[in-house]
């Protein structure tokens, strides 16, 4: 078995169980929602879960926003929110 790690977000230190994916790591650490819509500023995070819906977007290593219950996070991922 792989041992924990640790991915950053928004400068933050985030523990990680291998296998999960951003989102699950950031809902494990209690963020229920890490950016906000358009028009209205309303919260959003996980909502579906598989990928579906947009809701859960965040930006890895500078690449163009991605959806967080998708993507495995790998030892140093750097997030932003």
């Amino acid at each position: 078995m792989t041992e924990p790690f640790q991915i950053t977000i928004d400068g933050h230190p985030v523990p990680v169980t291998p296998g999960q994916t951003i989102g699950a790591a950031l809902h494990a650490a209690g963020r229920r929602s890490w950016r906000t819509t358009r028009f209205g500023g309303r919260p959003r995070g996980l909502f579906c879960g598989i990928g579906v819906c947009f809701d859960c977007l965040i930006t890895v290593n500078g690449r163009p926003p991605e959806r967080a219950c998708l993507l495995p996070a790998r030892p140093g991922d750097e997030v932003t929110t």
